[in-house]
């Protein structure tokens, strides 16, 4: 399925990605998948939303620049192979992949998130002081 992807353009700098959600998440935007690149000075933060309309009033309206791409949504077997075989088949046709992202698919009534952390170790302290779990999963 063709679905819109948005690209928010932020500064690299403590609270921006927090100051985004925050702003979604007031604006009753419903966060569907969510991926971030960066560099030493900026990041793009690429979401997929419930209402993408809605998204870009209230980011623009926040001072946000973004811009929306049409993406493809797949979805694929929970099972050893399944990402290799769409891979395999956009290779034989001749389908070039830019860049690829995981949905924050449901696990019963809960969504697993995988934070990459500047230390650690603090960030594993705070998780476990604040009881939240983890999937065994992973």
């Amino acid at each position: 399925m063709k679905i819109q992807q948005i690209s928010i353009f932020l500064e690299n700098a403590t609270g921006r990605l927090a100051e985004v959600t925050r702003v979604l998440k007031d604006g009753g935007v419903n966060l569907r998948a969510i991926m971030i690149a960066d560099t030493a000075d900026f990041g793009i933060l690429r979401v997929i939303v419930d209402d993408p309309a809605k998204a870009i009033d209230i980011l623009s309206k926040s001072k946000f620049t973004t811009k929306t791409t049409d993406v493809l949504a797949v979805t694929i077997s929970d099972k050893v192979g399944s990402l290799a075989d769409v891979l395999a088949l956009f290779e034989k046709n001749g389908i070039n992949i830019e860049y690829l992202y995981a949905a924050l698919d449901k696990v019963g009534e809960t969504a697993v998130i995988i934070f990459k952390v500047e230390d650690v170790e603090k960030g594993l302290s705070v998780v476990e002081a604040n009881g939240l779990s983890f999937s065994a999963k992973f």
